[in-house]
């Protein structure tokens, strides 16, 4: 068991966020996110994640005192939300409840990623990959292996424990299962490949990358089995993709707590690579493969950095399909047009606009409100994500000012 003082560590953090937690505005954040993902929004909604916390540490509210790593691992997410909710909190949601993860372990697809990485800042966890190419010949798709899930029933009864040791009588205990939200078959591709090993096999082995995608795809569906088999799955997802996920569209009906399905929760996939791709290459290689898949869950969330705007017609065709991701490269104005009313525009800024010499509030507000009014006139739900913080110069104001205008742009 933890020592005696990381208890009073990690309790006193989470009576701190139990009052937030509290807070009538937290009803009300999360009634304004179910409206927005029912497309009947009362005004679009702020949300901020992957942040360069190595350079948030100010007066040490965020440095940790805890000896056990297990502590060390509930203080850092006690800190940094009560961090970002007294500074920067825009439309996040504080619930008050500790998910505690289930001891699951997938054995994944069998090929171990060959790289070279490239450091700017010791400190920060963004750094640069080169990838090496491991599927150069056709014998290499047998390189992938099917996942095989596993449950450490007595190792989740003991995280159960120490939770229930740290936070009753604070916060509420909640077992969480295994989120597979995270669906995507070219990421991985890129990963074992290179980008540009894929893309020149898109042209020269056409045959030999749609074996391959179907492979991965396969493999995902032999993961959800599963995890559905074994009653593994999560369920109420907070986020999906840095989004607020709150709905009253899941679970679906006939929903059991105790084996939870692929229905009752929401999906998120992206081809990034695929930003410099034909729409009927699109087509072929990332939407009619990964058909199988969007059908099984409940609601679906598609995109990344990759602008879609002109690849519309292929991105409506996915069931369940909820919320478009509007990356900082998109034209606003086609993109809005080819969504309308029908989905959430899910835009995100450039988060660029932190990293300058100097920060410019007046250019955030104006690349903001550029967001607000073009969805505005065509009628889309929107929703601005600042996400993928590299940097703000180590100066955390920045962020925190970003905060103010963003609410300041939605609320005007």
């Amino acid at each position: 068991m933890p020592s005696r003082r990381d208890i009073v560590i990690v309790r006193e953090l989470a009576a701190r966020a139990a009052e937030v937690a509290a807070l009538p505005e937290q009803n009300a954040k999360l009634a304004m996110w179910r409206k927005l993902n029912a497309l009947k929004p009362d005004r679009p909604m702020v949300m901020i994640d992957q942040v360069c916390w190595n350079e948030m540490n100010v007066n040490g509210e965020l440095t940790l005192q805890c000896q056990d790593p297990e502590c060390r691992q509930y203080e850092e997410g006690l800190r940094r939300t009560l961090f970002q909710w007294r500074h920067f909190p825009v439309d996040m949601v504080v619930e008050p409840v500790v998910r505690v993860a289930k001891a699951i372990h997938n054995s994944g697809f069998g090929v171990a990623v060959r790289e070279n990485v490239a450091v700017t800042d010791p400190t920060s966890d963004v750094v640069g990959h080169r990838f090496f190419n491991q599927f150069e010949h056709d014998a290499d798709l047998e390189k992938v292996k099917m996942p095989v899930v596993t449950h450490d029933a007595p190792e989740t009864a003991r995280r159960m424990e120490i939770a229930h040791e740290l936070f009753d009588g604070t916060l509420a205990v909640a077992q969480q299962g295994y989120d597979p939200s995270y669906m995507t078959v070219w990421d991985p591709i890129s990963f074992w490949m290179g980008v540009e090993g894929a893309l020149y096999g898109l042209v020269d082995r056409p045959d030999f990358m749609a074996a391959l995608v179907r492979r991965i795809v396969k493999g995902h569906h032999v993961l959800l089995d599963q995890l559905e088999e074994q009653g593994l799955l999560c369920h109420h997802q907070p986020l999906v993709h840095c989004t607020g996920a709150w709905t009253d569209d899941l679970p679906s009906p006939g929903f059991d707590p105790r084996r939870p399905r692929t229905e009752d929760i929401w999906m998120f996939s992206m081809a990034q690579m695929f930003s410099t791709v034909s729409p009927a290459m699109f087509d072929e290689f990332e939407i009619e493969p990964c058909m199988s898949l969007f059908e099984r869950f409940g609601l679906v969330y598609y995109g990344c950095c990759e602008p879609l705007e002109t690849k519309m017609a292929q991105v409506r065709k996915i069931p369940h399909l909820r919320k478009i991701s509007m990356s900082p490269w998109v034209n606003e104005e086609t993109g809005t047009a080819a969504i309308g009313n029908e989905f959430v525009f899910s835009r995100k800024p450039n988060p660029a606009l932190l990293a300058w010499p100097a920060f410019n509030a007046p250019a955030v507000r104006e690349h903001l409100r550029a967001s607000v009014d073009v969805c505005r006139r065509h009628g889309c739900p929107l929703e601005l994500i600042l996400k993928d913080i590299s940097t703000v110069n180590y100066e955390p104001q920045r962020l925190f000012e970003w905060a103010r205008v963003a609410m300041e742009v939605v609320q005007g």
